[in-house]
């Protein structure tokens, strides 16, 4: 496997080879891949999620794919989505 990529593991076994840049989308599968010591994930480039099915596993990545291509590109501040969201639930409940 090449070093810019990843592989990560569902539950059932399935694995998904993914582009390194896509899953470091994630913190907590960056800190897997990145820290110090001598850890399975860091030296081998792979990540088993015991808890997470396929199907789940499969969405996950296409939303890694999806934030790295779209979500940089939206420039929101969170009071903006939270005075949105705010607003629209108290609409709603007129």
């Amino acid at each position: 496997m090449k070093e810019d990529m990843v592989k990560l593991i569902s539950a059932e076994g399935f694995e998904f080879v993914i582009d390194k840049k896509a899953a470091m989308v994630s913190q907590t599968i960056r800190n897997m891949l990145t820290s110090p010591g001598s850890f399975a994930e860091t030296e081998h480039g792979e990540v088993t999620f015991p808890e997470i099915s396929t199907t789940i596993l499969e969405k996950i990545c296409q939303y890694f794919y999806w934030s790295l291509q779209y979500a940089r590109s939206w420039v929101c501040s969170p009071m903006i989505i939270s005075s949105s969201f705010l607003e629209a639930i108290e609409w709603e409940g007129d």
